[in-house]
Formats: structure tokens, sequence, C-alpha cells
């Protein structure tokens, strides 16, 4: 230890000053947070006196400065469901446990039946957290889908949505040919997630005895995880497909791919959401709505792709040209070149990128409380309102809260991505 010590901290006397100067700022900012949290905080109590001095009226001794922690325990339940109705609030909770204990093992290199835990967190989960958290039996025009508003009939759609498919597959098929690959995997893929899509939308219809519950009593952590989640698994495969498109040898594939990126990129997500909110109702025909929240998630995800799309394509100019040129003399197609060679190499390479932009869609998911959706911060500031907890500390004790919670999600990110990093480093160490 002594020795770790000496050769780390004590090295030189540059080092000496250096470290004697963090010790010095850690404990400078330590200890006042030790004062405010535990030594001076109050936890327990039920109302605003419990957190005022003897001179504001309060029981606290005059010059006490700690953390009014009782009003946190009070509103904890509203910073975590906003405004869930409390009977059914256990539906949430099942969906946090789904989430984390699949996730867990998702995370571990080394945890079994990992093709079974990615069908589930791509497809089962999903459903399951769609039906949990509406109530399911959302209806033809409900949640997702205004094709009733529209005039369409179930039928009507169904035919609809076969034509859609063909003609994605069209689009698909002349995409393989022109990079000379075989498009019968891709066609098979698209057929399969199309028909799973189609399956998913019939299953949300179906009423599950589950009361409804619009999204806008939706709140707290609860919408600050949807949001951050579905950004998340949206941006990086969309991220990846826009890379590749960038750097296709066809022109419409790369024009469409070089606009849809810059396009997203030069505008702040600010500005994304109030074109959601607010201006896309309009052009919609009348009768016709989608849900905010949904608006919301369609934004953030179609940004965070655009940014994604860099990073990712930052990685595939990081590979050697001679890896290219290898798969191309084993007479790889240009897909399995990509998703056996090129494309795990590119990524390792990214990873640190990657999770950036991830940590960043988590911190930007508090923007959407300028269109009434109230995350997780969205709530703590709505409870600045009420008056039977207005103190002097109550700002600084819910901001404090908040970045706690914040910095814990964040840092874990940050702490798996350098786990990920040390395990794919397979370069070579003198």
């Amino acid at each position: 230890m002594l020795h770790w010590v000496r050769r780390n901290l004590f090295s030189s006397w540059i080092n000496a000053i250096a470290t004697l100067i963090a010790i010095y700022i850690v404990i400078s900012i330590l200890i006042p947070a030790v004062d405010f949290v535990l030594i001076d905080g109050v936890w327990q109590g039920g109302g605003r006196k419990v957190c005022l001095t003897q001179a504001q009226g309060g029981a606290q001794p005059n010059g006490w400065f700690g953390g009014c922690f009782a009003y946190v325990r009070t509103y904890f339940p509203q910073f975590i469901y906003g405004l869930y109705p409390i009977p059914q609030r256990w539906r949430v909770d099942v969906v946090f446990v789904l989430f984390f204990a699949s996730l867990a093992p998702l995370l571990v290199p080394a945890a079994p039946f990992k093709r079974a835990n990615i069908i589930f967190m791509l497809v089962v989960f999903p459903v399951t957290a769609f039906v949990l958290l509406t109530g399911g039996h959302v209806g033809w025009n409900g949640f997702l889908i205004a094709g009733s508003a529209l005039g369409r009939s179930f039928p009507a759609f169904v035919v609809d949505y076969l034509i859609l498919t063909a003609v994605i597959m069209g689009i698909a098929y002349a995409i393989v040919r022109g990079t000379q690959g075989n498009p019968k995997p891709v066609l098979l893929s698209i057929g399969v997630v199309m028909a799973v899509l189609l399956v998913l939308v019939a299953i949300t219809a179906i009423d599950f005895g589950l009361p409804y519950v619009e999204t806008a009593r939706w709140g707290g952590l609860l919408v600050t995880l949807v949001i951050a989640v579905t950004g998340i698994a949206v941006s990086l495969p969309l991220g990846i497909v826009l890379a590749l498109g960038r750097r296709s040898v066809m022109p419409i594939v790369r024009l469409f791919s070089i606009i849809f990126i810059e396009f997203w990129r030069g505008i702040p997500l600010v500005t994304v959401l109030f074109m959601a909110s607010v201006v896309l109702p309009l052009f919609l025909p009348d009768g016709v709505n989608f849900d905010k929240l949904v608006r919301a998630l369609v934004g953030v995800a179609m940004f965070s792709s655009a940014y994604m799309a860099e990073v990712i394509r930052g990685g595939l100019q990081a590979i050697p040209k001679g890896q290219y040129e290898g798969a191309k003399a084993l007479g790889l197609s240009f897909w399995q070149m990509m998703g056996n060679v090129v494309l795990p190499q590119a990524l390792k390479i990214v990873i640190p990128g990657i999770v950036n932009t991830f940590i960043g869609l988590f911190k930007d998911t508090t923007l959407v409380l300028i269109i009434g959706l109230f995350d997780f911060l969205g709530q703590i500031q709505a409870s600045f309102s009420d008056s039977d907890w207005a103190t002097p500390v109550q700002a600084i004790t819910a901001y404090s809260f908040a970045a706690a919670v914040y910095f814990v999600f964040c840092f874990s990110m940050g702490q798996y991505s350098r786990y990920m990093e040390r395990r794919l480093d397979t370069g070579h160490r003198s």
C-alpha cells in the first residue's frame, strides 16, 4: 500500500503538491456535505417547521443549516411515479423489477442464455411494459395508432401495412443488390420484424383488465427512464445504419444519410421537442393526434441517432483499410464483412463515445419539462409549489438529491464502459 502511494501520488515534488491540493479540495467539499446530509440533516418530521430555525418559527436552533430530507421522504413517491394512481403503482414497480432483473444478466458477459435474454429485452419486455404502464386495451385509435380517426378500419390498416412492408422490402432489396450482397437474409429479417410489429399492435388492443392510465399522469423517474431507455435502444441500431449509409457507395443512400444526420445535428434538442409537441399537430389531419410522450420519444430518438451515427462513423474510419481488403479476399459479402469483421472492431474502439452519448441523452431528458412532461427533475421543481414544505433549504436539498440520483446512473454507465474497455482490450502492450 505504501509503495503504491509513493509511486502514484508522491513520485515527484509536482505530484506531491498536486496530491496535497486534491486532498485539500476533497476535504473542503466532503466535510460540509457530510454535515449537511448526516449531522445537521433532518430526516423525520411532518411539516416545514421541522426544517426552520427557532427565529423562523421552527424547531431547529438559530444558525442551523442542514438538509430537509424529511421533505424528500414525503415527496419520494411523487419523485418516482409522478401522478400515477397510487393503487396502480405496483405496475410501475413490476416494470422496474423486470427491466433491471433482465438488464443485469445482459450486461454480464459470462451470463448464460444471452440470445433469449436479448429477445426478451427487445420484444417481450417492451410489450409487457407498455401493457402494464398504460393498462393495455388502448383500442385502434389509442396510444399509438390513429387509424380510425383517418377513417381506416383495422382490415384496411392491415392491407396498408402489407403494402408498406412490400415497399420497405423493395428498397432493402435494391440497396443490398447494389452492394452485391445476398438479399434473402435481409428480406427475411425485415419480414420477421414487420410481422412481429403487427402482432404487437394487435396485443396492445387486448383488454387485460387493467385500468387505463394516460401518459399525462406519468412522471418522475418513470418518465426519465422511459425516455432515456427508448432513446438509447433506438439510437444505437439506427446510428449504425446511418453511419454505414453515410459511407455507402450508393449516392442516394449516402445523400439521404447525410441529410438526416446534418439536419438533426443542426438543431438543438429544445427545438426538436417544441416541434414535436407544438408544430407537428398543426400538420396532422383533423381528429388525428399522437400522444405527447410518443412525440417526445420520437424526437429524442431521432436527435440522438444522428449523434450516435457520427460516433460510430469515427470508429469505422479508424479501421485499417487492410481489414476491408482481407475480408473481401476471403470472399465475404458486404454485410458479412461489416457484421463479422468491421463493426465488432469499430464498436470496440468507440465504446467511450457511445457511452458518452448515452450519458448525455440521460441528462437531456430534463428538457422535456418545457413541453409539459414532468420527468424526475420536473417533479422536484413542481413540489416547490407546496407551501407546507417551503423552507430556505428546500431547493438546495431537492437539487442535491436530484444530483445524487443522476450521478448514480451516469457514474454506473461510465464504470461499465471502463469495464468493457478493459475486457475487450486486445492491444499488445510492451
